[in-house]
């Protein structure tokens, strides 16, 4: 029987360094994401080809995840996978600064995409085992918060950079310097915990090939709805460039705006989800379905409301969605549930991008009618979801 205190403080370490190195990947890669938007644009790109890029950057950057997610349970190569993914997805950010045209940019961008790919379903696997000591929903919102600390400080130092006036390039180029303190950081997680598995009461069992549940599918087909219906920011930001509603010294402080909200609500949430079970889920996903009509008509104040909105429900996907998903699947087949979720929520993004980008370019009422009912439409499929919970005992 293994020691439950012993349990406890070996999983709180794991967390906090694994949060340490995604707050180092976090400021490298969202610092360059609040800008992307407005630098495809500069570079020649239409609010179509925008929010193209950033759907299929984000259908790769998710799709991937049920090849490596499999890889990574198959092969129990976890740490492999993750330092793999991890040089990719943030050396790809300061290469921007070395894009002469929209293309070349958009290919560093789906690059950057694909090593979170790689990585993600490895790194979640390994923090899910720290769940049964410390609590599933405190480990995810407390890695969330620390990825959305990471996610606010970037913004920040490009804001700076530009309101330096310096240009979009050198703020990639800057970024470099976090991108290699996260590379160092895995290596040091690596040195120090070896076995995160060891963490479990039970040690996971080898992978067996059998099909998931039907909570598993509907769950998925909610997170699904979310992810169509939420707009990218490279998207919101390429609006705030045209329009004018937001000058672009400002568009990454509003980015930094919504990751710092991201960070608050993982945290809250999380707790909730410990204390309250599935329930948690329904309320921090209908609030922010509604910040569409605030960034896309609203002057600076309102689009200012409507990023809040936006941050809280950026920050609940990747900690509560994959906190519930913990409870579903078994330990041995957490990193193919996580890879397979993920591209189905992935195909979701993208599609849902497509529709709005090609909107934006027609009709912004049009855009904000779809992004709000989509996401709304997600609500009664988690009820759902809880249902068939219940009915599984």
């Amino acid at each position: 029987m293994k020691d439950p205190k012993r349990l406890a403080a070996s999983a709180f370490r794991f967390v906090l360094i694994i949060g340490i190195v995604n707050l180092f990947a976090d400021l490298t890669y969202e610092g360059g994401r609040s800008v992307t938007g407005p630098f495809l644009g500069v570079l020649g790109a239409t609010g179509a080809i925008v929010g193209l890029v950033a759907g299929f950057g984000e259908l790769v950057g998710y799709g991937l995840r049920s090849v490596t997610g499999y890889f990574a349970d198959k092969t129990r190569r976890y740490w492999l996978v993750t330092f793999a993914g991890y040089t990719i997805n943030m050396l790809a950010v300061p290469a921007l600064a070395l894009a002469g045209n929209w293309p070349a940019a958009a290919a560093f961008i789906i690059l950057e995409r694909t090593g979170r790919a790689i990585r993600r379903p490895a790194v979640e696997s390994m923090l899910a085992h720290a769940g049964p000591a410390i609590g599933r929903g405190w480990v995810f919102g407390f890695n969330e918060a620390l990825d959305q600390a990471g996610a606010t400080v970037g913004p920040l130092l490009v804001a700076l950079v530009l309101a330096l006036r310096g240009s979009y390039r050198t703020g990639f180029a800057i970024l470099l310097v976090p991108a290699l303190m996260c590379l160092g950081t895995v290596a040091v997680a690596r040195i120090q915990h070896p076995h995160p598995e060891a963490m479990e009461r039970e040690e996971p069992r080898a992978l067996r090939v059998r099909g998931f549940s039907r909570r598993f599918w509907t769950y998925l087909v909610a997170g699904a709805l979310v992810a169509a219906g939420f707009a990218d920011f490279a998207l919101i930001a390429f609006h705030f460039q045209r329009t004018g509603s937001v000058s672009n010294q400002y568009v990454p402080v509003f980015y930094a705006a919504a990751m710092a909200t991201g960070a608050i609500a993982a945290l809250l949430f999380g707790k909730f989800l410990d204390k309250f079970g599935f329930r948690a889920v329904y309320v921090p996903f209908f609030i922010s379905a509604f910040f569409p009509p605030l960034v896309f008509l609203g002057g600076f104040k309102l689009a200012l409301a409507g990023m809040v909105l936006w941050g809280i429900g950026l920050g609940v996907q990747d900690s509560l969605l994959k906190a519930v998903l913990t409870e579903i699947v078994p330990a041995e087949k957490r990193s193919t549930a996580f890879g397979v979720f993920d591209t189905g929520f992935g195909i979701a993004w993208f599609a849902g991008s497509a529709v709005m980008g090609l909107l934006y370019d027609r009709s912004v009422a049009a855009l904000i009618a779809f992004s709000v009912i989509v996401q709304l439409a997600a609500l009664p499929v988690f009820v759902l979801a809880r249902r068939r919970a219940a009915e599984a005992g």
